[in-house]
């Protein structure tokens, strides 16, 4: 397979850790016999230094050619965020091509791996053998891109945010929601506030006639919450949790903390075609920049996203993730995850590397 990819390692670690997954890719052509051409782009604080933009038109037409975006991470030093290099550095990279492109759904995985068990807040008992949830988010509606307003002078200002869904969005992410979970356990959690809000009662309905389409697959209704308490109070019930924009944003980094450490949390927005942007869930870190101490687990596994959903290569994701298990397995670790003998960026790199078969 001959398939194009837009590398856009971004700032702080996101080289380093971004290293580690291309080491991975290649081995994956070397093992499978494919081909990927990687054609890297300028994004965040890096396009800023050359173009004095984080997210230049060169960078766009570089994505918009590829088959899919590989995404390191973006943004400053918290103490600079306000420097023009940095301030709203996010919001006009990650957002401008969610929009862009039209990536309206979200997939995040959330994975308790037993050998890293002891990094989680939660008790034992409530962790078992492992969490493995994956949270499915709509992206590109609800009350984030609806019209935002303030009024009035001082002592009568006035804010409103207003919040709307059409049935063809929810219905969108509902099919990648089931879809989903009918490689899984087959269970859909979708979260709304339909007791209260009309976007969520029709949220509810349009969800429940997708269902009818995917009689293999159980829908429960949940209210959002209750999803938050079920989340620490027994977050192994849960298989694909489904969720509108804002009720997921806040959900998926509520669960994130469960896995021990943001490095371990890949993840995809994709558009209706299979199209898509693979990202770790962590930040730029530039504290811990350039000393190989990153944890490059999320990337790798953004990448192993990356050929199951945009290219169609479930043998080869499943070697990729694989190989993380087994590096997991026999206590291999950066030090965001193993107090004890970490390894470098590099040195894990290689070992999920050296496993892939």
């Amino acid at each position: 397979m001959n398939k194009t990819i837009a590398v856009l390692s971004g700032d702080g670690i996101g080289p380093e850790i971004m290293a580690e997954a291309l080491k991975a890719l290649r081995r994956i052509e070397e093992v499978y016999g494919h081909a990927f051409d990687y054609r890297e782009g300028l994004i965040g604080g890096a396009a800023w230094e050359q173009h004095g933009r984080h997210c230049p038109d060169e960078t766009l037409a570089l994505c918009g050619d590829a088959d899919a975006i590989l995404f390191g991470c973006v943004g400053g030093p918290v103490e600079s965020l306000t420097e023009p290099k940095w301030k709203d550095c996010e919001r006009n990279t990650v957002l401008r091509l969610r929009q862009e492109f039209r990536f309206a759904i979200n997939l995040r995985p959330i994975k308790v791996y037993p050998a890293l068990s002891a990094g989680c807040p939660l008790r034992a008992e409530l962790i078992g053998d492992g969490v493995d949830i994956l949270c499915v988010r709509e992206l590109t509606g609800g009350i984030y891109f609806g019209e935002h307003s303030t009024t009035g002078g001082a002592g009568e200002r006035r804010a409103t945010d207003v919040m709307s869904y059409d049935e063809a969005a929810i219905r969108l992410v509902a099919k990648a929601a089931f879809e989903a979970a009918g490689t899984r356990r087959r269970l859909v959690t979708s979260v709304d506030k339909a007791n209260v809000l009309d976007c969520s009662r029709l949220w509810r309905d349009v969800v429940g006639e997708v269902a009818g389409d995917y009689r293999e697959c159980r829908v429960e209704h949940m209210l959002v919450d209750n999803c938050a308490m079920q989340a620490i109070s027994n977050p192994r019930r849960f298989d694909v949790l489904l969720m509108p924009n804002m009720f997921g944003d806040i959900l998926s980094d509520e669960l994130s903390v469960l896995s021990g450490s943001l490095g371990m949390l890949p993840s995809a927005s994709l558009d209706s075609a299979g199209k898509g942007l693979y990202e770790p869930a962590g930040g730029s870190a530039h504290d811990i920049a350039g000393q190989g101490v990153a944890n490059p687990t999320a990337q790798i596994l953004s990448a192993a996203m990356m050929l199951r959903h945009s290219f169609g290569l479930e043998r080869e994701a499943a070697a990729i993730e694989s190989a993380v298990d087994q590096a997991m397995d026999r206590g291999l670790g950066t030090r965001d995850i193993r107090s004890e003998d970490p390894v470098s960026t590099t040195a894990f790199g290689d070992v999920v590397t050296a496993f892939i078969n």
